[in-house]
């Protein structure tokens, strides 16, 4: 059957879309975009912009081995409610993802998921940096990804041959930035509140000084390197320079970087607790800047959910906060809304440009391409109500938070996977 979304506002900017249009889908994909389309079935879209689906290149569903936080099909039912259709899963699973046999069971298990699966397999094995993985045997698998995330890749000589063959493999190296001897087990940003709390802080310095090796490494060799989870002034800094001097580094950041600061510890609620962790004002500025001039190229989640029981205790909780549900309404409230970025820009961060960086079918309303499709109400004041959220766990940094554009149906290849 043939479907038709009539009257909604389509912006696709990879497309050159932007207007009142219809688009209609056959066979999963896109059959045409243009006025006046008919189908049998009919979705009204009217007051509704569509945009192609949000790809999340940042995303934790703790399956295997953690699924009393999240899995697969929960992961991904939370990722339908935040229009997001395709995503990338972190290696930090138990087992880890560094085998071909544990890469194909998690895209075996994604199969019948609301959202397209990607995988990044570990640079290391275990994330030790003590062996490295074979990247053949994981590209064979069907791994699109390389990194240690929840780690950095200790072994310098380990990622720099990662960064060096994934071109050839057509993989992505994304890499988690941090010392870990200046991080040190710290909770929190290093700083006036740390000290205020009492609670072990972590310098923007271990941010920073990882940023630095990797877009060294990629200049030296003439190799891409994409950065995650940028979140402080001076990494956006590098990440600049570095662009300027023609080095192949791409970089994303997340919604409670450039949304919230380290003032929100203060309430000794561990869901505000993250790694890289909340920073301050100037921070939050810095981020901002970089995403409006290009210097921050996506807007990924770190979606990393917890059970209430690990983040009860401030100190002694896991890092992490879920943020699929959030991400389109809470960048949209700080970015779209307050007339910092125009909703092309801001669809470019959150689909198109997450798209190309890892070369995946996604980003494009374009004829032939999967009908991949969120649509969104822009005006839709709603409050985060961290029970109302679909995926198993609840730690999200907005509960609470009134924020403006919601997600009210997503299409998975052609066929309803959420719907408000």
């Amino acid at each position: 059957m043939k479907t038709v979304i009539k009257n909604a506002a389509v912006v696709s900017p990879a497309d050159g879309l932007n207007g009142c249009l219809d688009i209609l889908i056959e066979n999963g994909k896109i059959a045409a975009v243009g006025e006046n389309l008919t189908a049998e079935n009919v979705i009204d879209a009217t007051g509704l912009t569509a945009v192609p689906g949000l790809v999340d290149m940042h995303v934790h569903l703790r399956d295997p081995g953690q699924t009393e936080k999240e899995d697969i099909l929960t992961g991904c039912r939370a990722a339908a409610a935040g229009g997001v259709t395709s995503l990338l899963a972190m290696p930090n699973t138990n087992p880890t993802t560094d085998s071909p046999e544990t890469v194909r069971c998690i895209l075996d298990k994604a199969k019948n998921a609301d959202a397209r699966v990607y995988v990044a397999a570990s640079v290391t094995k275990g994330l030790k940096s003590e062996e490295p993985t074979d990247l053949d045997a994981l590209r064979e698998a069907g791994a699109v990804g390389l990194s240690d995330d929840g780690r950095p890749v200790v072994n310098t000589a380990y990622l720099r041959n990662a960064m060096n063959r994934a071109p050839k493999l057509g993989m992505t190296v994304v890499a988690h930035c941090e010392d870990l001897f200046l991080a040190d087990g710290g909770k929190m940003n290093e700083g006036e509140i740390s000290a205020q709390l009492g609670v072990k802080g972590i310098p923007a310095a271990a941010e920073d000084c990882g940023t630095a090796r990797e877009i060294a490494l990629a200049a030296a060799d003439g190799v891409p390197i994409h950065i995650c989870h940028v979140s402080t002034a001076t990494s956006v800094a590098l990440i600049r320079d570095a662009k300027r001097r023609g080095v192949k580094v791409t970089a994303e950041t997340a919604p409670h970087y450039f949304s919230l600061t380290e003032r929100e510890l203060l309430k000794r609620d561990a869901d505000y607790r993250m790694n890289p962790p909340l920073r301050t004002e100037a921070d939050v500025k810095a981020i901002t800047e970089g995403l409006l001039d290009g210097t921050l190229d996506a807007v990924a989640t770190d979606h990393a959910p917890h059970t209430p029981g690990e983040k009860a205790d401030f100190v002694k909780a896991p890092n992490g906060s879920i943020g699929m549900e959030t991400s389109f309404a809470a960048s949209h409230t700080f970015l779209v809304k307050t007339g910092l970025m125009s909703l092309e820009q801001l669809v470019c961060k959150m689909s198109v440009n997450p798209a190309k960086i890892l070369g995946i079918p996604a980003g494009t309303l374009a004829v032939g391409a999967n009908a991949d499709i969120a649509l969104i109400d822009l005006n839709e004041e709603w409050t985060v109500d961290a029970d109302k959220l679909h995926g198993k766990s609840k730690n999200t940094p907005f509960k609470g938070m009134k924020l403006t554009g919601r997600v009210k149906m997503t299409i998975l290849g052609g066929k309803t996977v959420f719907e408000s």
